[in-house]
């Protein structure tokens, strides 16, 4: 919600902190801001975000449209020099900027101060490409020639998720400054603050215009999506969300890189290593951010000779996890976003009980935490359920993990295949060649052979979905293309 002044009590030991838009270089303030609470206590208030008006997001674009054509002109050598000028701008306050994403977020405050450094190294690792945007490509003739040059596309709208905004923003925003765009951001509702903040340092090492941010409801930041100056709209987010944005850039025939949602399965094969340090990073696969995270294990299908042997691994691993606030340094799991998420997640694991699943409710809420009113979940196991349960066929997003032991991987491969996700999935094997064989198979954006999740991506190569997972891809050489057009010069003779 908005309000005009704020009046809900605010956290104790930290300053509340409120966030103005980015436009043209300069802080706007607003009439309204948007309350961001605690996931952890939600009747606290960790700050309060500029709510923007219709012509404030207007303005925004403006801005970028403005400065385009000079930030375009530069040599692409010159955009990554300044940019890499720029990002020196974060040293040092990113022990503040990691505290105030976990108050915020509720995760975990190692993964908040992980966040920081990930937007820093992929930034950087855009800035490596540079040199490929200014080569030319040449078709000889006779009787033509033809030049391919790349040319930047204009303004790029960015919208990004709750979970890991900044991260996810270092996807695609450095990569659409490099390619010579402009760019609007919109950053998630409920947690806007660190990376305003964040945002606000680096802008100020680059031209006025070149980045601005707007915070506010969907409805007041619209013309992010419907100006016919945004070129491009980058978004990561649900499937549904996804394609309302299609839709609103088919109005102007904008271009859409859309990461979606991901219904993400592991494949155990029957010579799997179970030792404790592969039980570990598929609890980390899946159970990172309590669960929310695109990329992470949604589903574990488990050759049946290995059922009882994973279901106990992952139980004894599951078991020492200690639930409550991000801060906390005992915590290893915070709570989830929203209460709507978490009873999102509730809601399934109601119903696969019902439906007679084994449920196994593991780890430990920190004390207090159960009267916080905070947004907690223990992390769960979801034992051979029926494959037509919601915790099966839709991306749960939440410390829930459905077990399902198979005989067939072909059957599996085949499921999984023709699924509505498509986004990632990992396969589990001691044989290097097998596995290798079956990841092949997977119609996936990204398959991970004995590891899964953030922790294992490669941000050299293209990340991105099948299916409704999404469109397009983004970081390595093909996230930079595109954010560029192809321009042809032919001459005769």
């Amino acid at each position: 919600m908005s309000e005009r002044i704020p009046t809900a009590p605010q956290e104790t030991g930290a300053a509340p902190v409120r966030t103005g838009l980015l436009i043209d270089g300069k802080t706007v303030e607003t009439e309204e801001w948007t309350v961001v609470r605690n996931p952890a206590a939600p009747d606290l208030v960790v700050g309060h975000a500029a709510a923007a008006t219709p012509e404030q997001a207007r303005a925004a674009v403006a801005a970028a449209d403005a400065a385009f054509p000079g930030w375009a002109a530069m040599p692409a050598r010159r955009r990554a020099e300044i940019i890499s000028e720029a990002l020196t701008l974060l040293d040092g306050s990113e022990a503040e900027r990691a505290a105030l994403m976990t108050r915020e977020n509720g995760k975990i405050s190692f993964e908040s101060q992980i966040e920081m450094g990930v937007f820093v190294a992929r930034t950087r690792a855009a800035i490596d490409l540079a040199d490929s945007l200014d080569q030319v490509r040449r078709l000889d003739g006779p009787p033509l020639t033809s030049d391919i040059h790349r040319l930047p596309m204009g303004v790029v709208t960015v919208i990004v998720p709750f979970n890991w905004p900044i991260a996810i923003l270092g996807a695609s925003l450095p990569y659409a400054l490099l390619a010579g765009n402009t760019a609007v951001v919109k950053p998630p509702p409920t947690v806007p603050l660190a990376m305003v903040r964040t945002l606000e340092l680096f802008a100020a090492g680059l031209p006025a215009g070149v980045l601005n941010v707007v915070t506010g409801s969907n409805e007041a930041v619209a013309p992010l999506l419907t100006d016919p100056r945004v070129r491009k709209i980058v978004f990561t987010g649900s499937t549904a969300a996804g394609k309302h944005i299609m839709a609103a850039a088919a109005q102007n025939l904008a271009s859409v890189t859309l990461e979606l949602g991901g219904n993400d399965p592991a494949i155990v094969l029957d010579d799997a290593v179970l030792d404790q340090e592969h039980i570990g990073r598929l609890v980390q696969g899946a159970f990172l951010t309590s669960g929310q995270v695109c990329m992470a294990v949604k589903r574990v299908y488990v050759h049946r000779s290995r059922y009882d042997e994973l279901v106990d691994a992952l139980s004894s691993a599951l078991d020492t996890q200690r639930v409550g606030p991000g801060g906390d340094p005992a915590t290893t799991m915070g709570p989830l976003n929203s209460a709507a998420q978490r009873d999102k997640v509730a809601a399934m694991l109601t119903q696969a009980a019902g439906a007679g699943a084994e449920v196994r409710e593991l780890g430990t809420l920190a004390p207090g935490a159960a009267t916080s009113k905070g947004h907690y979940l223990r992390p769960t196991l979801v034992l051979d359920p029926d494959t037509g349960l919601r915790i099966v066929t839709e991306e749960q997003f939440g410390p829930a993990l459905p077990i399902l032991p198979f005989d067939d991987v072909d059957s599996v491969l085949h499921q999984v295949n023709n699924d509505w996700s498509g986004l990632c999935s990992s396969v589990w094997s001691a044989d290097a060649a097998r596995a290798a064989a079956l990841a092949e198979r997977l119609r996936t954006g990204t398959t991970w052979i004995n590891h899964a999740n953030a922790v294992a991506c490669d941000d050299r190569a293209p990340f991105g979905g099948f299916r409704h997972s999404g469109i397009g891809r983004e970081m390595g050489s093909e996230g930079l293309l595109s954010f560029t057009e192809a321009h042809t010069i032919t001459r005769h003779g």
